[in-house]
């Protein structure tokens, strides 16, 4: 099967000039998939995947930031609603338009927005680097969240008796200068406005800060066990606070 007539099936708009090559940004050396040996069934599953319109890209000119939760092409796992997990594509989270986009295979060098309507949940996975080591980001559904918002992904940064959420959101502040660099023009701003979440066992939800006031507030139980977890590791990045909850929370033990 060729490529272009999987795609084709699939319902995926491509992007074509709207290519998602963000200057200075540089793609991960991961090797493409070969699509021209995908399985009827995995087809099938693909197909279910993009029902519905797929839209295309689009590019917004005078605009600083970025709308991504990662910037860089990342191998991702998804699983649909009905279970059934779709084997590893390169994928970014677009947070400002809540999609997904996924790069075409090579020699092609584009990118196409998934219909993501039958997606429960995709799993980012990072390599390894100066800065750490390898690892897997899960994004799902906000189920619990606000009636508006349960169709949003949250990002899973801690799970145990307790979780620690992560809404990814942004938006654009319009018209602010740039001096020179604006050549007389507005420029919009992509902010990033993301929220913390603590859900307990029993299912309530609290927003929360990543400060041990706020996380003792919200999981009383756990307030001598995270004192003494933040007072050994002293946090002061997202990545650590995690760690202090997996230190404090019985059930990651």
């Amino acid at each position: 099967m060729k490529i272009n007539h999987l795609l084709f099936g699939l319902g995926l708009i491509s992007a074509g000039a709207q290519a998602q090559q963000a200057p200075g940004i540089q793609n991960l050396p991961v090797a493409q998939r070969d699509y021209s040996k995908v399985t009827g069934n995995e087809y099938g599953s693909l197909t279910e995947l993009t029902n519905g319109a797929s839209h295309l890209l689009t590019r917004r000119p005078n605009t600083v930031g970025s709308p991504y939760a990662d910037d860089r092409w990342l191998p991702a796992r998804l699983t649909l609603t009905n279970t059934a997990p779709l084997a590893p594509i390169l994928l970014k989270y677009n947070v400002l338009e809540h999609g997904l986009v996924m790069r075409r295979p090579a020699p092609v060098q584009d990118s196409v927005a998934l219909d993501d309507h039958r997606v429960a949940s995709f799993v980012l996975m990072e390599p390894a680097s100066a800065l750490g080591p390898g690892r897997e980001r899960l994004f799902r559904r906000f189920l619990e969240g606000p009636p508006a918002r349960q169709g949003d992904y949250v990002e899973v940064l801690h799970e145990g008796r307790y979780t620690l959420l992560k809404h990814h959101e942004k938006h654009i502040k319009k018209e602010s200068f740039q001096g020179m660099y604006s050549n007389g023009a507005p420029t919009d701003e992509i902010e990033d406005i993301s929220e913390y979440y603590l859900r307990a066992p029993e299912g309530a939800l609290t927003p929360v800060k990543l400060t041990l006031k706020s996380l003792q507030n919200a999981a009383p139980p756990l307030a001598d066990a995270l004192k003494t977890a933040a007072a050994t590791q002293k946090p002061r990045t997202e990545a650590a606070w995690a760690t202090v909850l997996h230190a404090a929370d019985p059930a990651a033990k």
